[in-house]
């Protein structure tokens, strides 16, 4: 299968029409080679989607931007965007929806014990170790993707270490990947679904966050006496440091014990030199996310890098609930479908390390 020059322009026309993107042409080839495997996939399976399941999925996606069909078709028109581009990517969406279905959902089991874990996910916590698989650009994903699957088989956590020692990109790579215990509540809700379904040895499919690949290893959980009720809210602090100097972070550091002493130290500085933002664990992105589960209230990370720009990371506290009655039926569904991106995640790794994909020079 080929991915023409016209095709990427229009799909990154299309990037970019919903938010700017760096590398708008190389984000649009990357995805439509996803979507080359994943029409495969579902040719191999003997699937297919009629006119009004397109139709459907075209009018839903419309509505997301408060539009019918037509009048979306008419605004990517007045963008240089074809209507045949817009149809590509619904049908390959809908496609791999039911190559998932069909491979996958046999498998999903949920039980009661994840449903009253997922419900409170009080006094439960992991000990886990972690690979942090850069994917920085086209090459290094396509190479973490493919070392990716062949990890997330792996059940020795003597093999799991020497895999962190050899090619993770977290300063935990020292120590195997190896992380101190942690509140199952602390995690993203991505890595948590994941881990609960885990037996010790076992680890996680990839999970994409910015820039990296994640895999996460269970090596214990355990109940705990004392509580530590999901957070609904996290506030941190990040103090950027352009050209990501080491001293500057520990300099920096040293000097705050609270997020609001951050504010002393950006006086006179330009504005965006210090972000503090308080969102649910769903909205902060991936590596900041890991980071902050790891931290207490008040404590520091200088580890995450963007780019050329150090972040010095800090928590300032977590909004929690402990009396919320739980929505079994709710909780279900997000399981079932946190796992069932689990699977398709996975599956999606394993047919990129077995494709064949020439890169234009």
């Amino acid at each position: 299968k080929v991915v023409t020059a016209y095709e990427i322009s229009q799909r990154a026309r299309f990037l970019n029409l919903f938010s700017a993107t760096a590398d708008a042409e190389s984000e649009a080839l990357d995805r439509l080679i996803d979507e080359r495997l994943q029409v495969a996939a579902a040719d191999r399976l003997g699937l297919s989607v009629t006119e009004d399941g397109i139709n459907a999925g075209m009018e839903e996606f419309a509505a997301r931007a408060n539009l019918n069909r037509e009048q979306f078709i008419a605004a990517l028109a007045q963008a240089g965007i074809a209507e045949p581009t817009f149809r590509d990517f619904i049908v390959a969406g809908l496609l791999w929806r039911e190559v998932v279905r069909t491979r996958f959902a046999p498998r999903v089991q949920i039980s009661e014990a994840e449903i009253a874990l997922s419900g409170s996910q009080a006094g439960v916590r992991v000990l886990l170790s972690e690979i942090i698989l850069p994917a920085r650009n086209a090459q290094e994903k396509a190479a973490a993707e493919r070392r990716a699957a062949t990890i997330s088989r792996a059940t020795s956590f003597s093999a799991f270490a020497s895999s962190a020692r050899q090619f993770s990109a977290s300063p935990s790579r020292a120590r195997g990947g190896r992380l101190e215990w942690l509140p199952i509540g602390n995690l993203p809700p991505a890595v948590r679904t994941q881990v609960l379904t885990l037996a010790p040895g076992q680890v996680t499919s990839p999970i994409a966050i910015p820039n990296a690949l994640a895999l996460f290893q269970l090596r214990e959980l355990e109940e705990i006496e004392t509580a530590t009720p999901d957070a609904l809210a996290i506030d941190y602090a990040e103090f950027l440091i352009p050209g990501g100097s080491e001293t500057e972070a520990k300099r920096v550091k040293d000097r705050v014990d609270t997020c609001d002493d951050l504010y002393g130290v950006a006086k006179s500085l330009p504005e965006d030199r210090l972000l503090r933002e308080v969102r649910s664990v769903a909205e902060i992105p991936g590596d900041v996310a890991l980071a902050l589960a790891q931290l207490d209230e008040g404590e520091v990370s200088t580890d995450l890098v963007r780019g050329t720009t150090r972040v010095v990371l800090m928590l300032c506290g977590r909004t929690v609930e402990t009396d919320t009655e739980v929505d079994r039926a709710a909780i279900t569904s997000q399981l079932r479908n946190q796992r069932l991106a689990s699977y398709a995640n996975g599956y999606l790794a394993e047919l990129k390390a077995d494709a064949e994909i020439i890169r234009p020079e």
